[in-house]
């Protein structure tokens, strides 16, 4: 039966850099993935060009039922850590918006990188592979797989979460972390579109494609009362209900039943602003509004909220004018449910951080099982911010496996 000091599931950013960065340290790694391609996450991932991290990453970008767990892993190992990898590498980035870091060419040259660094770390890699069991043997664990058991002082699941199912996503990180006595926070889809009523959304059909900066936000349930969230990104509208980074970002902070507010003109005091209309302008409302709003969206909302589009400023009533303005700035609309994750682009939820250590990764239940990247319960916002997850439990996982097979092998040496 062959050995190895640390087997990793799993072959995304998370398990790729944990064994690079185990292997790097002297330990013998064996990494293993079911898929026949790995990284397929990376690979499409900011449009193909990987949004491979965020340089204003820090705790306050991440969702979790234990909002501090994430805070060890992050400081330990930063968005500038992985940028110097990066550079050392000489990949070539740029930054896009509010952080956010790309690759200038393509997302496969992170995934080039991560197999660069396993190589210099001796990782062996076995894919395509499936892991058909995993059993405690007294102080080991035993990994059943397609090529045969290993054993192993040390299993790190890094099987990432359940979106996009048709590149290979599956539960069973979750369903082993269940087995092993671990708590679950249930997962749901986060970074996702969100879908309304058909019969209520007709009237926006027409405008399906339609983008526009907005600021958006919904009132969560927190310890002290309803605590509101808001982002200033840009709305999609789409034919089942909004899209975007805009109604991505809020995603993760929605739950079913609860409204979303959004102003479609942030930054400006629209009452006022249509009221000055009313004395300067001739021009129709419909023309007016277009000033704020695209064309196409500006003529629906008036079909449906009113008054009439082709009626001329003068002769628009005050009232009506802040009437109108409030509907725009203060558009309160109540999702049915979103995108699923066929279209998610991360899971909330996961492992429950109350199980595991925020300093290893490691499990308080089960010793020398760990948990990293997705598969736990830390969520981050659009942007690059999971991905920077996934760099920094993977790092602090892999030192901690280098820190306590360390001794061993010296007092074996001795």
């Amino acid at each position: 039966m062959n050995r190895f000091d640390a087997v990793i599931i799993g072959a995304g950013a998370a398990g790729l850099f944990c064994a690079a960065q185990a292997g790097q340290r002297g330990l013998k790694v064996l990494l293993i993935d079911h898929a026949p391609k790995l990284g397929e996450k990376i690979r499409i991932s900011g449009g193909g060009r990987c949004n491979f991290t965020n340089r204003e990453a820090s705790p306050a970008q991440f969702l979790s039922e234990n909002p501090h767990f994430c805070r060890s892993a992050l400081a330990r190992y930063t968005a500038a850590d992985f940028v110097a990898l990066v550079r050392r590498h000489g990949i070539a980035f740029h930054e896009k918006h509010k952080g956010q870091l790309f690759c200038d060419d393509s997302a496969e040259q992170i995934i080039v990188m991560l197999l660069r660094e396993c190589d210099e770390g001796r990782v062996t890699r076995w894919q395509p592979c499936k892991v058909s069991g995993l059993r405690r043997e007294a102080a080991d664990w035993v990994v059943a797989t397609d090529r045969g058991e290993v054993t192993t002082a040390a299993v790190v699941v890094a099987t990432g979460g359940l979106p996009v199912p048709k590149i290979g996503a599956t539960d069973v990180g979750l369903r082993w972390a269940e087995r092993f006595g671990h708590r679950i926070v249930e997962p749901r889809p986060a970074l996702v579109p969100l879908t309304f009523d058909a019969a209520e959304w007709a009237p926006f059909v027409p405008m399906a494609g339609i983008a526009l900066p907005v600021a958006i936000s919904t009132a969560s349930p927190g310890r002290r009362g309803p605590v509101r969230t808001e982002f200033l990104e840009d709305l999609l509208f789409t034919h089942r209900g909004l899209s975007g980074p805009a109604v991505l970002q809020i995603s993760s902070f929605w739950r079913l039943g609860q409204a979303l507010r959004i102003n479609l003109a942030p930054g400006h005091d629209l009452a006022a602003e249509l009221a000055q209309a009313k004395v300067r302008s001739r021009r129709q409302l419909g023309n007016e509004l277009a000033t704020w709003l695209p064309q196409r969206l500006a003529d629906a909302w008036l079909a449906k909220h009113g008054p009439a589009a082709d009626l001329p400023m003068p002769q628009l009533p005050d009232a009506a004018l802040r009437q109108l303005a409030t509907s725009l700035q203060q558009w309160e609309l109540q999702p049915t449910g979103d995108e699923g994750w066929r279209k998610a682009e991360v899971m909330a939820g996961g492992v429950d951080t109350r199980d595991l250590s925020s300093q290893t990764m490691e499990s308080k239940l089960q010793p020398g099982l760990y948990f990293i990247g997705e598969v736990v319960d830390v969520t981050g916002w659009l942007g690059g911010y999971n991905f920077q997850w996934a760099w920094s439990s993977a790092h602090a996982c892999a030192e901690a496996l280098a820190a306590q097979q360390q001794p061993a092998s010296a007092n074996l040496a001795s």
